[in-house]
């Protein structure tokens, strides 16, 4: 059953209603079923899938066709739906070469992602700093976005870019710095070069880590109807760089937040801290239930 979440914003009346699943990140050391067993112990049957990494609880890509029937069978055991698959990719790279191979790769994903029946595909625009990019660098990532897309019309897949910086580790946590996803000009040009068919994972945790100045609400507004994908998490800050928490954990206030989020699908917890995961998912969907008056898992 998959778990409905009707918040309701008092000051407009707008009842808006989200329907919850499980992200991928935080879970990738456990394996797909294990992920299958957690979210149907959540009450959640949205599940988010990945491909590549070395994960255990990822899909590898040498994968053959009866293990991807095993996964599909063991999936629908559990009654789960994945549409969701997260790829990897960077388009940003200062070398053509390294680019086509990125490229390629992701084409390789894009097709095996369809193979389990994928509706959306994660990636990234690459993490290279905004202030950095090129004009040759530009132009090859928005001709790779373009090639994707095309492959992925084909197999009835949609593209979302996942607003996400460049993290470098530091301690326990990581600093966040500006990429093509993040930095606000780069988004606009973004919305105006890229097919209209692709669109956006809206992070708003990733978006605070990088830019805590700007409004999250202005960020929804500027991707508007172009967000087809969202994940629910927080940063708190520490020094100079951000640790991964919960929705909740920290100063990240969806409750004010979700009304400006023009989005009507699946929104997907993102737990990162591999090693309280469970206890982490529970936390998110403890706070998720406080801001929203009602929850309904059918």
């Amino acid at each position: 059953m998959s778990s409905e979440l009707i918040f309701e914003n008092i000051n407009k009346r707008k009842v808006i209603a989200l329907i919850v699943g499980l992200g991928e990140w935080g879970l990738h050391y456990r394996t797909i079923e294990e992920h299958c067993r957690i979210a149907k112990d959540f009450g959640l049957s949205y599940l988010e899938l990945g491909i590549g990494g070395d994960f255990p609880g990822r899909i590898q890509r040498d994968i053959g066709q009866g293990e991807i029937d095993e996964l599909l069978s063991c999936i629908s055991d559990y009654g789960i739906k994945a549409p969701f698959v997260v790829l990897e990719s960077d388009f940003t790279l200062e070398d053509a070469e390294d680019v086509r191979r990125q490229k390629e790769r992701a084409a390789h994903d894009i097709q095996l992602a369809a193979r389990f029946g994928a509706t959306h595909v994660r990636l990234f625009t690459g993490f290279e700093l905004a202030a950095n990019m090129t004009e040759q660098r530009w132009t090859r990532m928005i001709e790779a976005f373009a090639e994707l897309n095309a492959l992925c019309l084909e197999h009835g897949i949609v593209i979302s870019i996942e607003t996400h910086g460049r993290n470098t580790p530091v301690h326990n946590g990581f600093i966040h710095e500006h990429t093509t996803s993040t930095e606000w000009n780069c988004l606009n040009r973004l919305l105006r070069e890229l097919p209209p068919e692709v669109g956006f994972n809206f992070d708003p945790g990733n978006l605070k880590a990088v830019d805590p100045s700007r409004p999250l609400a202005d960020y929804a507004k500027l991707l508007g109807s172009r967000i087809n994908y969202c994940h629910l998490k927080d940063w708190k800050r520490t020094g100079d760089y951000w640790v991964a928490c919960a929705p909740g954990d920290d100063d990240l206030n969806y409750g004010e937040l979700l009304p400006h989020i023009p989005f009507q699908g699946v929104y997907l917890i993102e737990y990162e801290q591999v090693g309280d995961v469970v206890e982490g998912i529970g936390r998110s969907l403890n706070y998720l239930r406080s801001i929203c008056p009602e929850l309904r898992t059918s």
